[in-house]
Parts: structure tokens; C-alpha cells; sequence
């Protein structure tokens, strides 16, 4: 393949994966990504409250913790389910929010985001009970079995309605996509009712919500009533492709497939973090709340800013303090010195495009199998049980260490994400070096040709 036809592929990638990214359903899926991370941060302070003694595994200080705050556990555990217990809620309401102000904005139509988040949630609510077909009707499911506790067709646990939390965000996703585009089509078809200019703007818009609304109703009831025929529901019928999704995900492969797509989709300049996070935000989301329940799976939480792409895409953490301190090059020195406060905090954009590695044929070895061989580490720690499983979802910013720690709620996972942080940049360091005494050369011959 000669450069221009490289050049054509790069550029075809880039464009369709650029328009993907780009893309109104990827934004909005963004920001309901990044409105979760505020309610699981809340959730994970009171829930490291209740596994304080599995954290800190010290003599006596659980019998200590049981006559002090282990008192106040259940009420703790309260405040963990009012957050992590309408996960789907929150997901996907800001997901129709985002969703529909694009809309707004982008093809400038009426409609109005809290309009169609209310329409959301009655529709989301339409879905949630369990129904079936009995004796000539439909009828609530009702169970009181221990495993399976179901009253007027509500599935309940200790974490409240279950369909709300986690398992329900899939769902959630889909039934606020139809809901969207419904309102967008009555609202762009003049199917609304319209109040003179002198009515205030809240009524006027209760009403103009009333037709759009009432289809939204219609849609999703026919929906569920013709699954209830069928012996289903929208939970089960969504669940055989998402659990599908998942269980590749929750594999080992699918973990470094995961980890190999954001990064080669980063080297074409491609914000691949962002792409592969729209897909599996609501597969960490629901493995975070099953490993709260006894589940052991790894891709849970955020994973990959606690042990894989430590410093930012790549693992370059460990990189960005060698170039500070033990390149030689100026050029290299001066990035490591302005990247070096940002890879704390697992922001790296200086590196990726100032040293650069997009496009970059010398480091994409590296960029790639650094953060490969982090995920590999963390994953059999975990895996084998030498550290604790993802509980908690830290903040994608937290510095080394203390990400591991707050991820695991344990000084081993603390301890993990340093020793991930190390794996990375040992793939790193022969590349890096030897890319440092290039530029110096090219540096020396420079400066002696100006001389």
C-alpha cells in the first residue's frame, strides 16, 4: 500500500468514525454518562461507610466499627439505593434531556427538554411492572418467593424496584429514544395544541405536550401490550441482545478488544475513549451494581482510569515523568514538563498531540500494548482474587492510587493501580528512549548546521 492510498484509508477512518462520534445519539449518551458520575460518587461515599472493616482489615476496628457506625449501616444503605437504586432513571432522563436540546437546538423546533423528560418517565414507568395474559386478560405478575418478590407486577429487593436501578438503563435507553423521536415528529407535524401568545410560557407548553404526549402513551402501551401477547416484555426482549453485548465485554478478549479499539481509533486522532464509552457506559454501570450484590465481574465502575489507561489513553503516566525528568532532547523535556501535572489527573492531550502519537508510526507499539498490559495485570489480580472487585465508580480524574483504592474500597487496589501504572510504562520505556536519542541527534546535527 503506497502513502497515498494509506493516506485515503486514514482519512475515510477518520471521517467515519469523526461523523459516528459526532453523532447526536454519542453526545447525548455522553452526557448522560458524565451525569451519573455525580450520583455514584454520592452512592460510593456511603457505601465505603458500610464496608469500612472489609477496607480496613485492622485488629479490632471491627468490632469497634459495629458498636459505632455500624449502627447507622441500613440508613447508610438508604442513601446507596436512592442513587445507584434509579440508575436507569437518571441515565436515561438525562439522556432525553441532552437528546431533545440537541434537537432543539440543532434543527430549531419547539420542543422542550423537560417536556420530554416527563414523557419519558411515564413511558419508562408504562414498561416497568410485569404483566401477563391470563383467563381472557391482563394481569399483574405476583410472586412473594424469596428470590423473586413481585407485587402488582413491581419486582423489589433490598435496593427498592429493581427495574429502575442498573438492570433497567438498556431499556431505559431505548424507551427514551422512541420517546424523543415521537415528541420530534408531533412537534415538527404541528400535532400539538397551541395557546394564544398571553398564556404564560409553563402553561402554553403543558399544552403543547398534551398531543405528543398522549402518542408517546399510545406507542409504548401498544409496544407492551403486543409483547404481554407474546409472553414477554421489554426488559426480556432487550435483555437477549444486551446480555449478549455484555458477556463479550465481560470476557478477557473482549476486555482487550475494548482496550485495542480506543486506542487505535486514537492514533487516527479519533476520540476513542469517547466512541467505545457510549457503547459500554451501560455495561460497567449494571456489573457495578451486580458486584455490589456479590457479582465478581472486572469491567465494572471505570476500570480503565483506575488500572489501564493510568495518565491518560495509552498508560502514560509513567512516560509523562520520564520525559520530564530523564529525556534529554529539549523537545521532549519541555512536553513532559508542561504534561506532567495534567498525567496526574489522567489528562494527557499534550502528549498524545504535542509529542505526538497520532500518526505517530514509532509509538503506536506502545500506545497500544502499554495500557493492553495494564488491563491484563489488573484483570488477573482481580480476577484471581489478590484484590477486591470493583464496587465504586471514582471520579475518571482521580490519581493514581487513590483511584485503585476508591474502585475497590480496599489498599489493594490501591496498590494495583500504582503497579499498573509501572507495567505501563516498562512496555514504554524502550520506545520512548529510543525515540528520545532520535530527536537528539536530529537536535545536535540542527544546532551544528546552524553554527
Amino acid at each position: 500500500m503506497n502513502n497515498n492510498q494509506s493516506a485515503s484509508l486514514r482519512d475515510r477512518i477518520s471521517a467515519a468514525t469523526g461523523k459516528f462520534a459526532g453523532s447526536r445519539f454519542v453526545r447525548a449518551i455522553m452526557d448522560a454518562g458524565y451525569s451519573v458520575i455525580s450520583f455514584s460518587i454520592i452512592g460510593a461515599i456511603f457505601l465505603i461507610l458500610t464496608v469500612l472493616p472489609q477496607a480496613f482489615p485492622i485488629p479490632g476496628f471491627a468490632s469497634l466499627y459495629a458498636d459505632t457506625l455500624g449502627r447507622f449501616t441500613n440508613l447508610f444503605q438508604v442513601v446507596y439505593n436512592s442513587t445507584m437504586g434509579i440508575l436507569a432513571l437518571v441515565f436515561a432522563g438525562t439522556f432525553t434531556y441532552s437528546y431533545t436540546k440537541i434537537y432543539h437546538d440543532e434543527e430549531h423546533i419547539n420542543v422542550v427538554p423537560m417536556n420530554a423528560v416527563m414523557m419519558f418517565l411515564m413511558a419508562f414507568f408504562i414498561t416497568v411492572p410485569q404483566l401477563v395474559w391470563r383467563n381472557g386478560s391482563v394481569q399483574f405478575v405476583q410472586s412473594l418467593k424469596a428470590n423473586n418478590i413481585i407485587g402488582g407486577g413491581y419486582a423489589v429487593s433490598a435496593s427498592g424496584i429493581t427495574r429502575i436501578a442498573a438492570i433497567g438503563i438498556f431499556t431505559g435507553l431505548i424507551v427514551s429514544w422512541i420517546t424523543v423521536q415521537i415528541y420530534r415528529f408531533t412537534i415538527k407535524h404541528n400535532w400539538q395544541i397551541k395557546m394564544p401568545a398571553s398564556v404564560p410560557s409553563g402553561v402554553a407548553n403543558s399544552f403543547s405536550a398534551l398531543i405528543p404526549g398522549f402518542c408517546v402513551a399510545f406507542v409504548i402501551t401498544l409496544f407492551n401490550f403486543i409483547l404481554v401477547m407474546l409472553g414477554t416484555d421489554i426488559f426480556r426482549v432487550l435483555y437477549i441482545p444486551f446480555s449478549f453485548v455484555s458477556n463479550i465485554a465481560n470476557t478477557w478478549w473482549g476486555f482487550l478488544i475494548i482496550i485495542f479499539l480506543i486506542h487505535f481509533l486514537w492514533w487516527f486522532g479519533i476520540h476513542g475513549a469517547t466512541i467505545m464509552s457510549s457503547f459500554y457506559t451501560p455495561i460497567v454501570l449494571a456489573n457495578m451494581a451486580a458486584n455490589v450484590k456479590g457479582s465478581t465481574y472486572f469491567f465494572a465502575g471505570d476500570p480503565m482510569n483506575a488500572f489501564v489507561i493510568i495518565g491518560g489513553s495509552g498508560a502514560t503516566l509513567g512516560m509523562a515523568i520520564w520525559l520530564a525528568f530523564r529525556s534529554r532532547s529539549a523537545q521532549l523535556k519541555e512536553i513532559g514538563r508542561v504534561e506532567i501535572v495534567p498525567a496526574i489527573f489522567n489528562i494527557n492531550e499534550p502528549i498524545l498531540f504535542g509529542l505526538p502519537i497520532v500518526y505517530n508510526v514509532n509509538l503506536l507499539i506502545p500506545f497500544i500494548f502499554a495500557p493492553i498490559a495494564s488491563g491484563i495485570v489488573g484483570y488477573t489480580a482481580i480476577g484471581l482474587h489478590l484484590v477486591p472487585k470493583i464496587i465504586l465508580q471514582q471520579p475518571w480524574p482521580t490519581p493514581v492510587g487513590l483511584s485503585g483504592f476508591i474502585a475497590t474500597a480496599s489498599w489493594q487496589g490501591a496498590v494495583l493501580s500504582v503497579v499498573c501504572a509501572l507495567v505501563g510504562f516498562v512496555v514504554w520505556y524502550p520506545f520512548i528512549k529510543h525515540y528520545d536519542n532520535v530527536l537528539l541527534r536530529n537536535e545536535r546535527k540542527a544546532s551544528a548546521a546552524e553554527k
